[in-house]
């Protein structure tokens, strides 16, 4: 994925990556990518409360959306909670168990707005 993240943007192409980076070390990677190529980053925080996740979970265990293809699970989504750090770069948080059209308008006006390297705004 960094490769082809790395290629797009040396070309020229405006690129969205999406992963989950849970450990500052893992976005390291990214940001050094962006920097390099003098790309704007800006940084996204999907969040929802644990028991909204759960009954996420239970829903993708059911199959209940097909396309939903994600084996993860509760176990996975506890061992992976672990594991989260900080963002030590500016960034916006949403959470997605709320109307989330005030953050795609955050995160419009942020694609939109003058060049930023350093990520957006909390």
């Amino acid at each position: 994925c960094h490769y082809v993240l790395d290629s797009l943007l040396q070309a020229g192409i405006p690129a969205i990556f999406d992963a989950t980076n849970l450990r500052e070390e893992h976005r390291r990677q990214v940001y050094r990518i962006a920097d390099k190529h003098g790309a704007k980053l800006i940084l996204v925080w999907l969040e929802a409360p644990p028991a909204l996740v759960h009954q996420r979970l239970d829903a993708r265990g059911r199959r209940a959306d097909r396309e939903d293809v994600s084996d993860a699970d509760r176990d996975v989504y506890q061992r992976l909670r672990r594991d989260i750090e900080p963002i030590e770069r500016p960034h916006l948080t949403v959470d997605t168990s709320t109307d989330i059209e005030p953050a795609i308008a955050a995160v419009l006006a942020e694609i939109q707005g003058p060049p930023n390297q350093r990520g957006a705004s909390s």
